[in-house]
Protein backbone atom coordinates (compact mmCIF):
# COMPACT_ATOMS: atom_id res chain seq x y z
CA UNK A 1 0.00 0.00 0.00
CA UNK A 2 1.35 3.43 -0.69
CA UNK A 3 0.35 6.58 1.59
CA UNK A 4 0.77 9.75 0.63
CA UNK A 5 1.76 12.23 3.20
CA UNK A 6 0.65 15.95 2.02
CA UNK A 7 1.80 17.13 5.49
CA UNK A 8 4.24 20.34 4.86
CA UNK A 9 7.69 19.09 5.04
CA UNK A 10 8.59 20.77 8.60
CA UNK A 11 5.45 18.15 9.96
CA UNK A 12 5.82 15.29 7.65
CA UNK A 13 8.56 13.16 9.64
CA UNK A 14 6.48 11.67 12.53
CA UNK A 15 3.61 10.16 9.91
CA UNK A 16 6.42 9.31 7.67
CA UNK A 17 8.48 7.42 10.44
CA UNK A 18 4.97 5.75 11.83
CA UNK A 19 3.94 4.13 8.36
CA UNK A 20 7.14 2.86 7.29
CA UNK A 21 7.99 1.25 10.83
CA UNK A 22 4.66 -0.46 9.73
CA UNK A 23 5.81 -1.60 6.28
CA UNK A 24 3.51 1.44 4.48
CA UNK A 25 5.71 2.65 1.19
CA UNK A 26 5.59 6.59 1.62
CA UNK A 27 5.75 9.53 -1.05
CA UNK A 28 6.37 12.73 1.04
CA UNK A 29 4.34 15.18 -1.28
CA UNK A 30 4.27 18.50 0.85
CA UNK A 31 1.28 20.51 -0.90
CA UNK A 32 1.08 23.18 0.94
CA UNK A 33 4.50 25.41 2.66
CA UNK A 34 4.23 28.77 4.41
CA UNK A 35 5.31 32.16 4.05
CA UNK A 36 5.69 34.66 7.24
CA UNK A 37 3.54 37.73 6.32
CA UNK A 38 5.35 41.14 6.68
CA UNK A 39 4.86 43.31 9.24
CA UNK A 40 2.60 46.10 8.96
CA UNK A 41 1.04 48.85 10.65
CA UNK A 42 -2.93 47.10 10.31
CA UNK A 43 -0.48 44.12 12.34
CA UNK A 44 0.99 46.22 15.07
CA UNK A 45 -2.77 47.54 15.71
CA UNK A 46 -3.95 43.99 16.12
CA UNK A 47 -1.06 43.27 18.30
CA UNK A 48 -2.24 46.53 20.78
CA UNK A 49 -5.51 45.02 21.04
CA UNK A 50 -4.54 42.01 21.77
CA UNK A 51 -4.66 42.46 26.12
CA UNK A 52 -8.14 42.98 25.50
CA UNK A 53 -9.08 39.59 23.95
CA UNK A 54 -10.87 36.72 25.87
CA UNK A 55 -9.44 34.28 23.71
CA UNK A 56 -6.70 33.37 21.51
CA UNK A 57 -7.51 31.09 18.74
CA UNK A 58 -4.00 29.24 17.24
CA UNK A 59 -4.58 27.22 13.92
CA UNK A 60 -1.34 25.76 13.82
CA UNK A 61 2.62 25.19 15.25
CA UNK A 62 3.94 27.62 12.72
CA UNK A 63 1.35 30.42 13.56
CA UNK A 64 2.67 29.45 17.47
CA UNK A 65 6.43 30.84 16.34
CA UNK A 66 5.31 33.62 14.50
CA UNK A 67 2.36 34.92 16.31
CA UNK A 68 5.00 34.78 19.41
CA UNK A 69 7.76 36.93 16.61
CA UNK A 70 5.08 39.36 16.62
CA UNK A 71 4.63 39.76 20.05
CA UNK A 72 8.49 40.97 19.97
CA UNK A 73 8.21 43.30 17.54
CA UNK A 74 5.02 44.67 19.22
CA UNK A 75 6.95 45.26 22.36
CA UNK A 76 4.65 42.92 24.38
CA UNK A 77 5.38 39.91 26.87
CA UNK A 78 3.80 36.67 26.97
CA UNK A 79 2.86 37.28 31.20
CA UNK A 80 1.28 40.21 29.87
CA UNK A 81 -1.92 37.60 28.03
CA UNK A 82 -1.65 35.15 30.91
CA UNK A 83 -5.31 36.25 31.80
CA UNK A 84 -6.16 35.14 28.24
CA UNK A 85 -7.89 31.78 27.31
CA UNK A 86 -5.83 30.06 24.63
CA UNK A 87 -7.18 26.95 21.91
CA UNK A 88 -5.45 25.25 19.68
CA UNK A 89 -6.65 23.89 16.83
CA UNK A 90 -4.62 20.34 17.66
CA UNK A 91 -2.13 18.34 20.19
CA UNK A 92 1.02 19.69 18.04
CA UNK A 93 -0.12 23.18 17.93
CA UNK A 94 -0.73 22.74 21.85
CA UNK A 95 2.55 21.21 22.38
CA UNK A 96 4.33 24.44 20.39
CA UNK A 97 2.06 26.55 23.05
CA UNK A 98 3.63 24.69 26.16
CA UNK A 99 7.40 25.05 25.13
CA UNK A 100 6.24 29.19 25.52
CA UNK A 101 4.66 27.96 28.69
CA UNK A 102 1.14 28.46 27.60
CA UNK A 103 -1.50 25.90 28.32
CA UNK A 104 -4.50 25.37 26.01
CA UNK A 105 -7.64 23.79 25.45
CA UNK A 106 -7.57 21.19 22.47
CA UNK A 107 -11.10 19.80 20.68
CA UNK A 108 -11.23 16.26 20.80
CA UNK A 109 -12.07 16.92 16.96
CA UNK A 110 -9.19 19.08 15.24
CA UNK A 111 -11.71 21.35 12.89
CA UNK A 112 -13.44 24.49 13.07
CA UNK A 113 -16.55 22.46 14.28
CA UNK A 114 -14.83 20.85 17.09
CA UNK A 115 -13.06 24.28 18.57
CA UNK A 116 -16.28 25.93 17.81
CA UNK A 117 -18.00 23.51 20.43
CA UNK A 118 -15.27 23.94 23.32
CA UNK A 119 -17.08 25.19 26.35
CA UNK A 120 -15.04 28.54 26.28
CA UNK A 121 -16.61 29.47 23.19
CA UNK A 122 -19.92 28.23 23.64
CA UNK A 123 -20.39 30.62 26.73
CA UNK A 124 -18.97 33.38 25.56
CA UNK A 125 -21.12 36.49 25.33
CA UNK A 126 -21.82 39.14 22.89
CA UNK A 127 -19.17 41.21 22.36
CA UNK A 128 -16.21 39.60 23.41
CA UNK A 129 -13.69 39.61 22.00
CA UNK A 130 -11.91 36.39 20.33
CA UNK A 131 -8.12 36.88 18.31
CA UNK A 132 -7.46 34.37 15.66
CA UNK A 133 -3.57 33.33 14.99
CA UNK A 134 -3.65 32.12 11.18
CA UNK A 135 -2.84 32.10 7.88
CA UNK A 136 -4.63 33.78 5.08
CA UNK A 137 -7.79 31.64 3.72
CA UNK A 138 -7.73 29.76 6.82
CA UNK A 139 -10.61 29.46 9.49
CA UNK A 140 -13.11 31.46 7.44
CA UNK A 141 -15.83 29.41 8.59
CA UNK A 142 -15.34 29.70 12.06
CA UNK A 143 -14.57 33.36 11.76
CA UNK A 144 -18.12 33.76 10.49
CA UNK A 145 -19.84 31.91 12.85
CA UNK A 146 -18.21 33.76 15.96
CA UNK A 147 -19.07 36.99 14.77
CA UNK A 148 -22.71 35.92 13.88
CA UNK A 149 -22.79 35.81 17.39
CA UNK A 150 -22.02 39.04 17.86
CA UNK A 151 -18.29 38.14 19.16
CA UNK A 152 -15.30 40.57 17.66
CA UNK A 153 -12.98 39.27 15.96
CA UNK A 154 -9.16 39.83 15.40
CA UNK A 155 -7.95 38.23 12.13
CA UNK A 156 -3.81 37.93 12.56
CA UNK A 157 -2.99 36.51 9.01
CA UNK A 158 0.52 35.90 10.09
CA UNK A 159 1.20 33.51 6.72
CA UNK A 160 0.44 32.88 3.04
CA UNK A 161 -0.44 29.40 2.49
CA UNK A 162 1.35 28.20 -1.49
CA UNK A 163 1.98 25.61 -2.99
CA UNK A 164 5.37 24.52 -3.03
CA UNK A 165 6.86 24.45 -6.06
CA UNK A 166 8.54 21.49 -5.82
CA UNK A 167 5.13 19.50 -6.06
CA UNK A 168 4.86 19.04 -9.27
CA UNK A 169 8.31 17.69 -9.90
CA UNK A 170 7.62 15.30 -7.80
CA UNK A 171 4.34 14.06 -9.11
CA UNK A 172 6.17 14.39 -12.16
CA UNK A 173 9.04 12.00 -10.89
CA UNK A 174 6.77 9.81 -9.13
CA UNK A 175 4.17 9.50 -12.29
CA UNK A 176 4.92 5.54 -12.95
CA UNK A 177 4.12 4.91 -9.12
CA UNK A 178 0.86 6.45 -9.06
CA UNK A 179 0.18 5.14 -12.46
CA UNK A 180 1.23 1.52 -11.25
CA UNK A 181 -0.76 1.61 -7.68
CA UNK A 182 -4.35 0.00 -8.14
CA UNK A 183 -5.04 1.92 -5.22
CA UNK A 184 -3.62 4.04 -2.78
CA UNK A 185 -3.62 6.18 0.51
CA UNK A 186 -3.45 10.11 0.57
CA UNK A 187 -4.09 12.62 3.26
CA UNK A 188 -6.23 15.38 2.75
CA UNK A 189 -6.07 18.06 5.90
CA UNK A 190 -7.40 21.15 4.38
CA UNK A 191 -9.25 22.84 1.00
CA UNK A 192 -6.41 24.70 0.46
CA UNK A 193 -4.32 21.22 -0.28
CA UNK A 194 -6.94 19.54 -1.54
CA UNK A 195 -7.74 22.26 -4.73
CA UNK A 196 -3.68 22.20 -4.95
CA UNK A 197 -3.89 18.18 -5.52
CA UNK A 198 -6.80 18.65 -8.07
CA UNK A 199 -4.75 21.46 -10.38
CA UNK A 200 -1.52 19.19 -9.67
CA UNK A 201 -3.42 16.12 -11.05
CA UNK A 202 -5.28 17.74 -13.94
CA UNK A 203 -2.85 15.48 -16.62
CA UNK A 204 -3.71 11.95 -14.20
CA UNK A 205 -7.22 11.95 -14.30
CA UNK A 206 -7.45 8.31 -13.28
CA UNK A 207 -4.74 8.51 -10.59
CA UNK A 208 -7.57 10.87 -8.48
CA UNK A 209 -10.31 8.05 -8.99
CA UNK A 210 -7.50 5.47 -7.52
CA UNK A 211 -7.50 6.88 -4.14
CA UNK A 212 -8.32 6.06 -0.61
CA UNK A 213 -8.63 9.79 0.54
CA UNK A 214 -8.23 9.85 4.55
CA UNK A 215 -9.50 13.44 5.76
CA UNK A 216 -9.66 16.17 8.56
CA UNK A 217 -13.27 16.29 9.88
CA UNK A 218 -16.68 16.79 8.68
CA UNK A 219 -16.77 20.00 6.45
CA UNK A 220 -13.80 18.46 4.43
CA UNK A 221 -15.38 15.25 3.55
CA UNK A 222 -18.65 16.84 2.49
CA UNK A 223 -16.17 19.05 0.13
CA UNK A 224 -14.57 15.86 -1.49
CA UNK A 225 -18.44 14.32 -1.96
CA UNK A 226 -19.96 16.86 -3.43
CA UNK A 227 -16.44 17.04 -5.64
CA UNK A 228 -17.39 13.47 -6.27
CA UNK A 229 -21.26 13.76 -6.93
CA UNK A 230 -20.04 16.84 -9.47
CA UNK A 231 -17.50 14.86 -11.28
CA UNK A 232 -19.48 11.51 -11.76
CA UNK A 233 -16.33 10.05 -9.61
CA UNK A 234 -16.91 7.11 -6.95
CA UNK A 235 -14.37 8.83 -4.26
CA UNK A 236 -13.45 6.79 -1.56
CA UNK A 237 -13.39 8.63 1.26
CA UNK A 238 -12.86 7.76 5.28
CA UNK A 239 -12.92 10.71 7.59
CA UNK A 240 -10.09 11.54 10.46
CA UNK A 241 -11.22 13.32 13.67
CA UNK A 242 -7.21 14.05 14.60
CA UNK A 243 -3.99 14.08 12.88
CA UNK A 244 -2.57 11.61 15.28
CA UNK A 245 0.15 9.02 13.45
CA UNK A 246 -1.57 5.91 15.14
CA UNK A 247 -4.95 6.85 14.42
CA UNK A 248 -3.95 7.37 10.72
CA UNK A 249 -1.94 4.15 10.40
CA UNK A 250 -5.03 2.27 11.88
CA UNK A 251 -7.21 4.03 8.66
CA UNK A 252 -4.31 2.68 6.71
CA UNK A 253 -4.63 -0.73 7.70
CA UNK A 254 -8.70 -0.71 7.30
CA UNK A 255 -7.80 0.31 3.93
CA UNK A 256 -5.89 -2.23 3.00
CA UNK A 257 -8.04 -5.24 4.83
CA UNK A 258 -10.51 -3.83 2.01
CA UNK A 259 -8.06 -3.83 -0.69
Amino acid sequence: MLFINTRPQDRAAVLTETLQQAGVRVLELPLLELKAAPWSQDLAQLYSALLYAQVIVVVSPSAVHMGMAGLAQAGLKIEQLKQIHWIAVGQATANTLADYGINSAVPEVETSEGMLSLPILEQLAAGATVAFWRGEGGRQFMMQQLIDRGIHVLNFVLYHRQCPTEAEQIIKKNRTVFESSSSYCMLVTSEASWLNWLRLMQPYPQCVADAYYLVLGERLMQLLEHYGQQSNLELKILQLNDLNALHILQQVRQVQGNT
